[in-house]
C-alpha cells in the first residue's frame, strides 16, 4: 500500500507517457499480425521490456513459442504474484479507416483493439519498472498471441489458442491473481464496466466433414450424396440444441460456411460445414459436443458415408467476486466513482482469458474507448473500428494501481 502523494506520482508518470503510448499503438496498428505470426510485435514488446530493466522470457508457448513474459520483482517487500495480460494479434479484416496510421497490410487489421491492449500493458510495465520500490511482490506481464483464433499444434495436433499455449508453458505458475482489460467502444472513454460473475461465453468452433461417393445425377443410386448429408445436419441441429440444452440457459449455435461438390451435374463426394456454438457451463459445452458427434455419425451411417469432426473447445470467462471488487475499487480511484459500473447480462462472444480464470482467480474488465462526438462509435471486429486514444493512459493507470495496492485495501 502506498500513500496518496506516492499514488499521485505514479499516476502523473503514467500520464506523461501518453505521447509514447500513442506512438506505440499506432505503429502496431500500421503493422498488424495474425494469430501466432507476431514476430514483429513480440520483438518490439520484448525489446522495450528489456530496455526498462524487466526480466524477459521470449518464445513462450510449448507449441508455437510466440509469447512474451516480463517479470518485475518489487523491492518494497514480499507479496503476491499478480499477472497482467495483453493480447497481440489482429484480425483478417480489410480496414476502411482513412487515418494516417491505418494498416499497411491488405486484409489485416487491428479491429479488436489488441494494439491498444499491448500499448497499455507496456505503459504499465514502464511505470512500474521506474517505481519498483513501490511494489510488494511480483508483477508478471503476459503478452500473448492468437487470442482471436487457434491453429493446430505441430506437437500433438490439437487446436490451440495463444492463452492455452502459454498456460501449458507455465505462465500461471505461482500466480495469485490475474487481470485483463479489453477496450469497448460502446462505453465512453474514461469509464470501465465489469461483469460480477460470468462475462463471456465459451465459444467453441467446430468443423464437420462428410465423405460420400460421387456420381452422375442420372444414377443417384450409385453414389452417396455428401451434400445431402450436410443439408440434413444443418436442419437437424436445431432439434439437437432444443433437446440437449436446458431452455433456462443461454446457448446458441450457428453455421458460418458450407462447401460441397465440384460441378452442377455431379453428386458431391464430400462436404464441409463450419460453425460455432456458445454456452456458459462446461457441462453444456460437453453435451453439445457429444450431440454434434452423435448426429453426424447417425447421418453418415444412414447415408452409407462417413464423417470426421474437429473442435476447438472454448471456455467461459468467469470472474472471481473478490477480484471484481478489487478492480472496481481501483477503477473508481482512477476514473471516478460514477464512471465504473457492473455490466449485465454477460456476452455470448468468447475470449480465451477464460483459460486463465479457470485456473487462477481474477477479472476481465471492459474499458471504454468510445467517443460519439469524434465519430468513434464502430464496434469491434468491424472495418471502421477505432478508439479514443485517451483510453491508453486510463488503462495504464488502472494496471499500475492494481499492481501497487494490496487486495485487502482495494476491497474496502
Amino acid at each position: 500500500m502506498i500513500g496518496l502523494t506516492q499514488a499521485d506520482e505514479l499516476m502523473e508518470f503514467a500520464g506523461g507517457l501518453r505521447e509514447e503510448l500513442v506512438r506505440i499503438r499506432r505503429d502496431l496498428h500500421r503493422h498488424p499480425e495474425l494469430l501466432y505470426d507476431v514476430a514483429r510485435t513480440s520483438g518490439i514488446v520484448a525489446g522495450l521490456l528489456e530496455s526498462w530493466g524487466i526480466e524477459v522470457r521470449r518464445g513462450v508457448g510449448k507449441h508455437f513459442g510466440m509469447g512474451v513474459v516480463g517479470t518485475l520483482h518489487g523491492t518494497g517487500g514480499s507479496g503476491p504474484t499478480l499477472l497482467l495480460r495483453a493480447d497481440m494479434d489482429a484480425l483478417p479484416i480489410q480496414e476502411e479507416n482513412d487515418a494516417e496510421y491505418r494498416s499497411i497490410h491488405e486484409g489485416v487489421m487491428h479491429a479488436c483493439g489488441h494494439d491498444a491492449h499491448t500499448a497499455m500493458l507496456l505503459g504499465a510495465a514502464r511505470t512500474l519498472a521506474a517505481h519498483r520500490h513501490r511494489i510488494r511482490g511480483t508483477i508478471r506481464f503476459v503478452f500473448q498471441p492468437a487470442e482471436e483464433g487457434a491453429l493446430r499444434s505441430p506437437l500433438d495436433g490439437r487446436l490451440l489458442s495463444g492463452g492455452r499455449d502459454m498456460i501449458e508453458d507455465g505462465v500461471l505458475d505461482g500466480v495469485d491473481q490475474c487481470f485483463a482489460l479489453h477496450v469497448m467502444p460502446e462505453l465512453p472513454v474514461g469509464t470501465l464496466g465489469v461483469h460480477p460473475r460470468e462475462a463471456m461465453a465459451a465459444s467453441s468452433h467446430f468443423t464437420v466433414r462428410f465423405q460420400g461417393a460421387s456420381g452422375h445425377h442420372s444414377a443417384p443410386h450409385q453414389a452417396v450424396d455428401a451434400l445431402q448429408m450436410a443439408a440434413r445436419f444443418v436442419t437437424e441441429v436445431n432439434g439437437l440444441m432444443a433437446n440437449r440444452v436446458n431452455p433456462a440457459e443461454a446457448a446458441v449455435l450457428a453455421f458460418g460456411t458450407l462447401h460441397a461438390g465440384s460441378a452442377v451435374n455431379v453428386i458431391a463426394a464430400d462436404s464441409e460445414l463450419r460453425g460455432t456454438f456458445r454456452a456458459f457451463r462446461k457441462e453444456t459445452v460437453a453435451a453439445i459436443t457429444e450431440g454434434l458427434r452423435r448426429l453426424a455419425a447417425t447421418i453418415a451411417e444412414a447415408a452409407g458415408g462417413s464423417y470426421a469432426m474437429e473442435l476447438r473447445e472454448g471456455i467461459a470467462v468467469v470472474n472471481d467476486e473478490a477480484a471484481v471488487r478489487r478492480i472496481m475499487a481501483t477503477a473508481r480511484q482512477v476514473l471516478g466513482e460514477e464512471r465504473v459500473s457492473c455490466l449485465d447480462p454477460p456476452s455470448l462472444a468468447g475470449e480465451d482469458f477464460g483459460w486463465y480464470l479457470d485456473r487462477v482467480p481474477g477479472a476481465f474488465a471492459f474499458i471504454g474507448c468510445g467517443n460519439k462526438e469524434a465519430g468513434i462509435v464502430h464496434a469491434i471486429h468491424q472495418p471502421r473500428f477505432d478508439l479514443d486514444e485517451d483510453v491508453l493512459v486510463h488503462g495504464v493507470r488502472i494496471f499500475v494501481k492494481l499492481a501497487v495496492s494490496t487486495p485487502s485495501h482495494e476491497e474496502e
